[in-house]
């Protein structure tokens, strides 16, 4: 269903709840246009106080000053456009949020996602990943779960993390940026930034011309320029102050920023050490499931089974139709392991084997037919 309203240039949208995703886009001009199942959408209007609140999805397409307030939204949200007041309660999915004047953020499940504000940016609590860049007013997030990046800030920045978080800023006089992650920080700046830093972290690396290293050192207070800026960095972890460019080529700790959609120049593709350290124990895994599939094919073979028709991939050879000769005790059943099933669905994901035929191989490993 798509219905038009008009409320004047300036509405304001209250959204009690939406039970799916939201989109709302600003747009010159005085109409409102609502897409959502009519069975499921329930509207009041009063003036210019539009009262929304739907069952399933609801796309909203509104003038560009509008001033929106939405309690909860049980999928994902999107915001684009909007340049009134916006003041978010609680998202359950991602919130994707572009060119904005002042937001309010309460509560986001997922990651968020922010890229052009003209005013103010605040969020209380984000339980995953917080992106945010290009904000011309002041940044203060309470609580983030996981990692942050900031980038291009120009007002004052508060900031309290779980885990990593970059931030690529040009510190402006008389700003104060309040910074504590529980992991890793790295602080990249242009070289004639002017600001005193003070920093405390199991390790600090000041890579700055004129800026002596102090490896021993878990607190410093480091004056650039005039100082004019004040920064506080606390971290669990590592604090790295850099002004080049491309030092988050080698921030290989920092973080999976390339979930939450990074894409930033000087950031270049970086894969977190962590995920390195996964990809590297499934490795093993799958080398040791291969060596126990092995082992069991040629128990199997010793047992005297025997073939009617076989696969042979690599080095393995495999009952795929045949059945144990008369006589021959059938081996006891032991349960596959996840590994075993993962070289499995691997060899029918290459499309080395059919399904029929991964199938008959788990029977096989488990001692059957």
């Amino acid at each position: 269903m798509s219905k038009t309203i008009s409320a004047g240039r300036t509405p304001k949208i209250e959204i009690e709840l939406i039970d799916g995703d939201l989109s709302l886009v600003g747009w010159e001009g005085d109409d409102i246009l609502i897409k959502a199942d009519d069975e499921e959408l329930r509207l009041t209007q009063d003036g210019d106080l539009i009262q929304l609140s739907c069952n399933d999805d609801l796309s909203l397409r509104l003038p560009k000053g509008a001033n929106i307030s939405i309690q909860k939204i049980n999928g994902d949200s999107s915001v684009r456009g909007v340049v009134g007041g916006i003041q978010l309660g609680e998202i359950s999915g991602d919130l994707s949020i572009r060119d904005v004047n002042n937001i309010a953020i309460e509560n986001v499940h997922g990651d968020l996602s922010l890229r052009g504000a003209k005013g103010n940016v605040s969020a209380k609590q984000i339980h995953g990943d917080a992106s945010i860049r290009d904000v011309a007013g002041n940044v203060a997030l309470d609580s983030v779960v996981d990692d942050v990046a900031l980038r291009d800030v120009k007002g004052n920045v508060n900031v309290n993390v779980a885990e990593d978080i970059v931030l690529y800023l040009n510190p402006q006089a008389g700003n104060a940026y309040a910074i504590n992650a529980g992991d890793d920080i790295l602080l990249v700046m242009p070289p004639k930034a002017n600001a005193t830093l003070t920093l405390s972290a199991d390790k600090i690396d000041v890579d700055w011309e004129g800026v002596e290293q102090d490896k021993d050192a878990t607190s410093r207070v480091i004056t650039l320029g005039d100082g004019s800026a004040t920064m506080s960095l606390s971290a669990g972890g590592d604090i790295r102050i850099s002004n080049r460019s491309d030092a988050g080529d080698s921030a290989e700790d920092f973080g999976n920023f390339a979930g939450i959609g990074m894409d930033w120049s000087g950031f270049g593709e970086r894969i977190s050490r962590r995920v390195e350290q996964a990809t590297e124990r499934a490795q093993r895994k799958i080398d040791e499931a291969t060596r126990r599939i092995e082992n069991k094919t040629r128990d199997a073979e010793r047992r005297g089974r025997r073939f009617k028709g076989a696969l042979e991939i690599g080095r393995w050879k495999w009952d795929i139709t045949g059945s144990p000769a008369k006589g021959v005790p059938m081996p006891s059943k032991s349960p596959v392991s996840d590994e075993e099933r993962l070289v499995i669905l691997k060899m029918l994901q290459e499309k080395k084997i059919t399904a029929e035929e991964a199938e008959k191989l788990l029977a096989s490993l488990e001692g059957g037919s």
